[in-house]
């Protein structure tokens, strides 16, 4: 019987089983460590964002003089890297195997953020043409009603012709 509840609370539409809300979510146990993907995600970003600048290159480029100058000049016994530098070059490509990914994490969720403005911006787009087209048809309405109301200048032009009509009929009553 039990198995029966879960089976209908598990249906599956596309594949997966459907999250239900008012049942506590099973622990999954992992051999892996749990970790946030926003939090890492964002983690990536700032990491990303500091390589691109010129602190982080004059800060390399001060790091590689200090460790060439130390392992070039200071006495046999305190050099930890002899000249090939071969410990110098493993920790610039493992500073490049991880800067690699993380930049291009950080790209993906610009892009992310790049779609969905994108799409923001393309709605908002629309409801501006929509609402321009409505005040368009607005505008041509009130000309259209503005060419069957009588204009103050149409006015006075009609009394002017009629005052120049009956201006001849009362002096003629007159006399």
């Amino acid at each position: 019987m039990a198995g029966d509840g879960a089976a209908r609370g598990a249906a599956v539409s596309d594949e997966r089983p459907r999250v239900r809300l008012d049942q506590p979510q099973v622990r999954r146990i992992s051999p892996l460590p749990a970790y946030d993907p926003e939090a890492f995600g964002r983690l990536s970003e700032k990491i990303a964002r500091f390589l691109g600048t010129g602190r982080f290159i004059v800060w390399m480029t001060v790091v590689i003089v200090v460790w060439v100058a130390w392992n070039a000049l200071a006495p046999r016994h305190l050099r930890w890297d002899p000249y090939p530098f071969i410990f110098l070059t493993l920790m610039l490509s493992l500073q490049a195997s991880y800067a690699a990914p993380l930049i291009l994490l950080a790209q993906n969720r610009q892009a992310d953020r790049d779609r969905v403005n994108l799409e923001q911006d393309r709605k908002a787009n629309e409801r501006s043409i929509a609402d321009t087209e409505y005040l368009t048809r607005e505008v041509a309405a009130l000309r259209l009603g503005l060419g069957e109301v009588a204009t103050r200048d149409w006015i006075r032009s009609e009394l002017q012709d009629l005052r120049r009509d009956i201006g001849p009929r009362q002096r003629a009553d007159a006399e």
